[in-house]
Parts: C-alpha cells; sequence; structure tokens
C-alpha cells in the first residue's frame, strides 16, 4: 500500500485509479496509504457542481475542465452516478458523456455511486479528493448526482459550489429555494439558448436581492450554455473570483477543516457500521433484537441504545 500511495503521489495515474477502487471497496490496509498520502493534500481548490436533474451538469463540468485546462491547471473529476440496483455499481452516464475528455493527460475522470448514501454524493468521497489531491491536480471538481431540495452534502467538501438550473422548470425559485438556495457559492443558468432565460435569471436575482445586506457578498447568477460553449469562460473568471474572496478573507482554512470534519464523521461512521453489521458478535445481537422487536418485548430505540452501550464497553 505505501509503494502504491507513493507511485500515485509522483503522478501515476495507474495507481491512482487503484487507490480509489481500494477506497470504494473499503480495502481494510487502505489507512496505510491514506496515511501517506495525507502529507501531500490541502492544496487542490475543489469546486462542487450540484442541481436537478437535466440541468447539463455534466457538459458544464466538461466545458469548464477544459477551460482550466488551458489556463494550465491539471484537473480531477469525480462524477457521482445513480448506483446500479444489480451490479452495486456506478450507473456511467456521465463518463459518457466526458468521453471526449479522456484524451488529455491533464485530465483524471472517476465515476462512483452513491451506494445508498444520501446528500447526492457517495461515502468515498472524501479519500479520493484526498488522493487526486496529492497526485498533483491543481482543481478538483465534484459532480453530485440530480439532487432535490435537501440533498446538499456537497457544501461540506467544495471550496466554491454551483448550483445549476435550467428554464423551463415552471417556479424556478420553488424548485430551489428550500435547501440549494442557502448553499450556492454561484447560481449557473444553463441552457442559455433555451426561452425563459431572462425571466430565470430575473426570478434567482430578485430572491438574492430579498436576503442581501450590506458588506455581504452578492452572490453572482450566470448564464452558459455549455452544448454551444457560452458563458464558460466568465464561469470560471466567477469561480476564481470567488475563491480570491475565501482567501483575501481567511475564510479558505474554515472550509478545509469543514472537510476534515465531515470526513472523520464518515470514517467513524462506516467503522460503527462495520463493527454492528459485519462482526459476527454484534451481527448475532442485531438478529436478536430484531426477533424482539418483532415480539413487542423491546422497541427500535431501546435495541439501538443497547447495542450503543454494548460499542461503549
Amino acid at each position: 500500500m505505501k509503494d502504491l500511495a507513493e507511485r500515485a503521489v509522483a503522478g501515476d495515474d495507474r495507481a491512482v485509479a487503484r487507490l480509489i477502487t481500494y477506497a470504494e471497496n473499503g480495502h481494510p490496509d487502505l489507512h496505510e496509504a491514506m496515511r501517506a498520502i495525507h502529507c501531500h493534500g490541502g492544496k487542490a481548490q475543489v469546486i462542487g457542481i450540484t442541481g436537478v436533474m437535466g440541468a447539463g451538469k455534466s457538459t458544464l463540468v466538461s466545458e469548464i475542465a477544459l477551460e482550466y485546462r488551458k489556463r494550465g491547471k491539471k484537473v480531477g473529476i469525480i462524477a457521482i452516478d445513480p448506483t446500479s440496483p444489480f451490479s452495486g455499481g456506478a450507473l456511467l452516464g456521465d463518463r459518457i458523456r466526458m468521453s471526449r475528455l479522456t484524451i488529455d493527460p491533464g485530465i483524471f475522470i472517476r465515476s462512483m455511486g452513491t451506494r445508498g448514501m444520501l446528500g447526492g454524493l457517495t461515502g468515498a468521497v472524501y479519500d479520493v479528493m484526498e488522493i487526486l489531491d496529492a497526485s498533483g491536480k491543481d482543481v478538483i471538481i465534484v459532480e453530485t448526482v440530480g439532487v432535490g431540495q435537501a440533498e446538499v452534502d456537497i457544501i461540506k467538501i467544495a471550496d466554491t459550489t454551483l448550483v445549476v438550473i435550467v428554464p423551463g422548470l415552471g417556479d424556478s425559485v420553488q424548485a430551489i429555494k428550500a435547501g440549494l438556495m442557502e448553499i450556492a457559492d454561484i447560481f449557473v443558468v444553463n441552457k442559455a439558448d433555451t426561452p425563459g432565460i431572462e425571466r430565470t435569471m430575473a426570478e434567482i436575482e430578485s430572491m438574492i436581492d430579498l436576503g442581501y445586506r450590506p458588506g455581504m457578498r452578492k452572490t453572482p447568477v450566470m448564464a452558459t450554455s455549455a452544448r454551444e460553449c457560452r458563458g464558460i469562460i466568465e464561469l470560471v473568471d466567477s469561480i476564481q473570483e470567488h475563491r480570491f474572496f475565501l482567501e483575501s478573507s481567511g475564510s479558505l482554512p474554515d472550509y478545509l477543516r469543514k472537510r476534515y470534519e465531515a470526513e472523520i464523521v464518515e470514517i467513524i461512521h462506516k467503522r460503527l457500521m462495520t463493527m454492528i453489521f459485519d462482526e459476527k458478535v454484534f451481527k448475532e445481537k442485531v438478529k436478536g433484537l430484531i426477533s424482539r422487536i418483532e415480539t413487542k418485548e423491546t422497541d427500535p430505540y431501546s435495541a439501538a441504545e443497547e447495542i450503543l452501550a454494548e460499542l461503549l464497553k
């Protein structure tokens, strides 16, 4: 594992791919590699892209990546897809749409399945980000699955979060106001070549104005047409302006701390779930408790407390 980590840090894409596979599959020795990886990370700019299904996120990611390559940056892309109910792997729609990027050695793309994790992300995303960061990627773009109003975990890992919407969704404000409104660092109205773009942008700008206070950073609203490569340069400029804002205001270290906090919680969560459902002693105990719940001898809350008490001994 240590040799694999050293090769990944040296920029070996095969080693990077192998480590990512180990991360996705929860390899028991992965922590050895991650210890070696960690001291080489913390430098990449992380961009999160989320929004409803059909907003053109994958095409937008492709154009953003190409623009960063023109600016001399190495790019890592984590495209999170729904998990196949049969194989447990990712349904590789995003990877197919980004196929033209695969010929560029400065771009590394990995599609990953959610594997049952809510929030539009996948549990291995923290490890994958660290691996790509340590391997020398300057920019890491994380594209979530098409999300709803409450699936906003992308803010736990991204320095800059783009919320992508499109005209023609009916009441655009209603479609995004509950959760996605609060997490956007930049609103992107994609498919600007379709009717209704002006109304959609006006609605979002009005909504932003309602919550704006003097001294606050005002969330920009950008119009793009990823299919026609329109507005991409301006969008990347806006992303870089937000990066400068974080650096100049001293907020950037807080984003990294928040990311590490979320990673620690995820690691603990996975370890606890493994202990409860994979180790023989606890597995048998859970089965027994379920039987007692069925016969009304106990209830789910009491059963959970019993398991936790056993873990904390």
